[in-house]
């Protein structure tokens, strides 16, 4: 099973309209619409798993809430500063949805729903 975290991204969202799509003007069937979903969840684990080398530290004014449910951490950050090598940015407000990516076996093909 891998975490579908990454389908409300803009890559994630713009992919399923686009399937939707093809759905609607019956160039695929909602079987592979949903093969194709399931590939892309393991693909994007995968990728950011073992591609993306990069460090990013942060240090937040204030820990507003946190949550651990189902082996996810969910913390709503306040007043947070990103640093990475010579970049700097600072937000009012972040939500960081963190999942042991351990844990998660990605050639499971069984299940495709949490």
């Amino acid at each position: 099973m891998s975490y579908q975290l990454y389908r409300n991204t803009t890559l994630g969202n713009t992919l399923q309209e686009t399937l939707d799509e093809l759905i609607q003007y019956g160039q695929i069937t909602p079987q592979l619409a949903l093969k194709v979903l399931v590939q892309f969840d393991k693909s994007i684990n995968s990728a950011l798993s073992n591609k993306v080398k990069s460090r990013v530290t942060f240090k937040a004014g204030k820990l507003h809430t946190y949550r651990f449910c189902d082996n996810v951490w969910t913390l709503m950050l306040k007043d947070v500063e990103f640093r990475e090598v010579h970049e700097f940015a600072k937000v009012d407000k972040v939500k960081i949805v963190a999942c042991d990516g351990k844990t998660a076996n990605l050639n499971d093909d069984s299940k495709t729903d949490r």
